[in-house]
């Protein structure tokens, strides 16, 4: 008798494609809820809380010891944190299979990134840098040549990676190439648009620094208090998590918090009046940077942008809201609070800075000399 040994694998051989989610990925259940799954109702809440206030600890402790060593350090933060985002962004869209074809394509992205940074940041440390080495010629050549070649050098490090893409390019790979090298543009965007205003309040006193980047942090801190114990009513479908309860009672504890914030006396100061507007926009309107982010997460169907914050997901998600209030408040400061000094000292400083040592030299020469002249014609 003969035994048909086909009838086991009549049908095609298919191989068993299993799909493992991702840690920051959103799971399927919760993204049909789309609005209905409050901290309220949440089983978890606690232990979500719990691990959620370890990290804020560990975070708030470190940014009073970064605060308390001063202005290069905070920038430094600032830049470790750009990193983390960028790192966070670039891998939305990375597929392995193609990486793999393309070695050393990875590279090419952090390569604009770092030119994007000498040139956003170049000429604010430089600057500031000027005045610290003045004592050593040789570290003062090096940074003033740096600070009048820095644009043409910034041009020519793109040029170059522009250069690296165009060779790197292959037969099949070019619209993931093609979007690759827009998804990088688009990111260099987001991340240094935003870190250039906050550098730039950093400079411009510790203060205007601390301050926006505090009530968004108060504003975050109270909309999820609130809206953990308080919050019944969806606020919008892109954060199914966010309340009524939650945005009303976080507003106002923000605006009390920044008219608070600055109180030395009993009277009401004009800095108080200055952080109530600023505490108006970070309780209003900068969480719909939040928002933002969030319908940005449902488009790749991800919960988080990385899990580098255990409770609270990657860097980028603790900086959405930042990011445009950091822009305010910069040009909040420049236009209601700076007023524009042309005092000698001010002159002087932007003269000096331009100049190398020797300029320096002959131009303190000059003026001895016209001064001597002067004396001489006045008497």
């Amino acid at each position: 008798m003969h035994k048909d040994h086909n009838t086991s694998s009549s049908a095609p051989s298919t191989r068993r494609i299993r799909h493992r989610r991702r840690s920051n990925e959103i799971p399927h259940e919760l993204s049909k809820l789309n609005g209905t799954h409050l901290l309220i109702n949440d089983q978890d809440k606690y232990k979500s809380m719990w691990i959620r206030a370890h990290s804020s600890l560990w975070m708030v402790g470190g940014f009073l010891v970064i605060i308390y060593l001063g202005h290069l350090y905070i920038w430094a933060t600032v830049v470790v944190i750009q990193i983390f985002m960028a790192r966070e962004l670039f891998n939305l869209l990375r597929r392995a299979h193609e990486d793999r074809r393309l070695p050393g394509f990875r590279l090419l992205n952090w390569h604009f990134f770092f030119t994007a940074m000498l040139f956003v940041y170049g000429r604010i440390i430089s600057q500031r840098l000027v005045n610290t080495v003045t004592s050593d010629k040789f570290f003062y050549r090096l940074v003033s040549g740096f600070v009048k070649y820095q644009m043409v050098i910034c041009y020519f490090l793109y040029i170059a990676g522009f250069m690296w893409f165009i060779l790197a390019l292959k037969k099949k790979m070019y619209e993931y190439q093609f979007g690759q090298y827009a998804w990088t543009h688009m990111i260099l965007i987001i991340v240094f648009t935003q870190s250039a205003f906050t550098v730039a309040n950093i400079f411009e006193g510790i203060f205007w620094f601390l301050l926006p980047a505090s009530l968004i942090a108060i504003n975050d801190v109270a909309a999820y208090i609130f809206g953990f114990f308080f919050g019944k009513t969806p606020l919008i479908k892109l954060s199914p998590k966010k309340t009524w309860e939650g945005f009303i009672g976080a507003s106002v504890a923000t605006v009390i918090s920044a008219f608070v914030f600055p109180w030395k006396e009993i009277s009401v100061l004009p800095v108080q009046w200055h952080a109530m507007w600023l505490g108006l926009f970070a309780s209003i309107i900068a969480p719909f940077g939040g928002f933002f982010a969030s319908g940005f997460k449902r488009a790749f169907k991800i919960k988080d942008f990385g899990d580098s914050i255990p409770g609270h997901g990657g860097f980028t998600d603790r900086m959405d809201c930042q990011m445009i209030m950091a822009v305010f408040a910069y040009i909040y400061h420049q236009s209601f609070v700076f007023q524009q000094d042309y005092s000698v000292e001010t002159v002087l400083d932007q003269i000096l800075g331009s100049l190398t040592l020797e300029e320096q030299q002959i131009l303190y020469l000059k003026l001895r000399q016209i001064f001597q002249e002067r004396q001489l014609k006045g008497t």
